[in-house]
């Protein structure tokens, strides 16, 4: 497929504001309602950003790496980008939705492509109790924290915190402890990509939580509900033979 309308976007860092004004200069740049493509320049985080901020689009994003990882970017060169942009391959993904409820009453709702995280920000251990589909699954446990990932997700914080990498197409979700406490032994659960997960926060005035969905953080939480958003795709283009099946793989053999 040729794309040749691009949407060049960066990060504000120097390195990245240099290559925007390379590619710029050498391919245009489109406005956003008449490109085909969105080309992101950046890091990891750059690209998550850059997802969100560009969901109504509906547009296939290409990210180079200008940051520090890269895991979902390709390597950056100035040459050769529209038969870059044709030949890739693609990988459709969907995002997590978060739905926290705060001691304050105010309900917070977010996206995230990675994971949404739960993590203690007080002395003490944070106390979870966790349902699946409304039945509780875990009474009580004991951590710093806890996560619920997305198979693109999954190299990154939960990998961090031993937790399992998922191929892009086994529809699961991993959910993991971070330094569970009690129970000591528990490593996690695999579950449906449909299912609905939910996070009580025992004790919420003596052992405080926050609810991450990537970036987007909410504070001093008192229940954490999360699922698949499955109305909702972003398309991400790789390389020919450097897919994000491909690299979740790779991962394994590190």
């Amino acid at each position: 497929m040729s794309l040749s309308r691009i949407r060049f976007l960066a990060s504000a860092v120097d390195t990245a504001q240099s290559a925007l004004a390379a590619l710029v200069a050498r391919y245009g740049q489109a406005e956003a309602a008449d490109a085909e493509v969105i080309v992101a320049l950046g890091g990891d985080g750059f690209m998550l950003d850059t997802l969100n901020r560009s969901q109504a689009l509906g547009l296939p994003v290409y990210g180079m790496n200008q940051g520090t990882v890269g895991f979902l970017m390709n390597a950056f060169s100035i040459e050769g980008l529209l038969a870059r942009l044709s030949g890739a391959e693609r990988a459709v993904i969907h995002p997590l939705r978060m739905q926290a409820l705060g001691r304050d009453g105010v309900v917070h709702k977010a996206l995230a492509i990675n994971e949404v995280s739960l993590l203690r920000t007080g002395a003490q251990a944070a106390r979870l109790r966790i349902s699946v589909d409304g039945r509780v699954r875990m009474d009580e446990l004991v951590c710093d924290g806890a996560m619920v990932s997305t198979p693109a997700g999954s190299t990154a914080y939960n990998y961090s915190a031993h937790g399992p990498i998922l191929p892009i197409g086994a529809e699961i979700l991993a959910l993991t402890p971070v330094a569970a406490f009690r129970p000591r032994r528990w490593r996690g659960a695999l579950l449906p990509m449909g299912a609905s997960i939910g996070f009580e926060v025992l004790e919420p005035e003596k052992r405080p939580v926050n609810a991450i969905a990537d970036s987007s953080e909410a504070r001093d939480v008192l229940r954490v509900d999360i699922s698949s958003a499955r109305d909702i795709s972003h398309t991400l283009l790789f390389d020919p033979g450097h897919g994000l099946e491909e690299r979740l793989l790779s991962e394994q053999f590190q």
